[in-house]
């Protein structure tokens, strides 16, 4: 079972410590620990490295995942425009604006 966030940005790690890949903001599922994240058809898990903090458990691929920001650095180093979903560009341009993320049915542990 997975519980679903408002929308969490994505940035996909491509090379070492440069971030040029993609990133996104999209709408976001996690698992019932809150450790795994469904987004997109992949199944990121939590993992720590030097460049990312999710590792794709299917491809080896590694992403770094954050919440969104307010001040638009929603990438997590670099320049490169970050793509906004469509099924949440309204409740993005929202929160820019200084609206509140939806509550989070997800409960953090701690």
């Amino acid at each position: 079972m997975s519980t679903t966030r408002s929308f969490r940005s994505f940035s996909k790690v491509s090379e070492p410590a440069t971030d040029r890949g993609p990133a996104w903001i999209s709408r976001v599922s996690f698992s019932k620990s809150g450790r795994t994240i469904y987004f997109k058809g992949r199944t990121p898990a939590h993992q720590r490295s030097f460049d990312a903090n999710h590792v794709d458990v299917e491809t080896g691929e590694t992403f770094w995942v954050s919440g969104p920001k307010r001040d638009r650095s929603d990438r997590r180093y670099g320049n490169v425009p970050v793509s906004v979903d469509e099924d949440v560009a309204e409740e993005c341009q929202a929160f820019l604006l200084g609206e509140p993320l939806a509550p989070s049915r997800h409960r953090r542990r701690g």
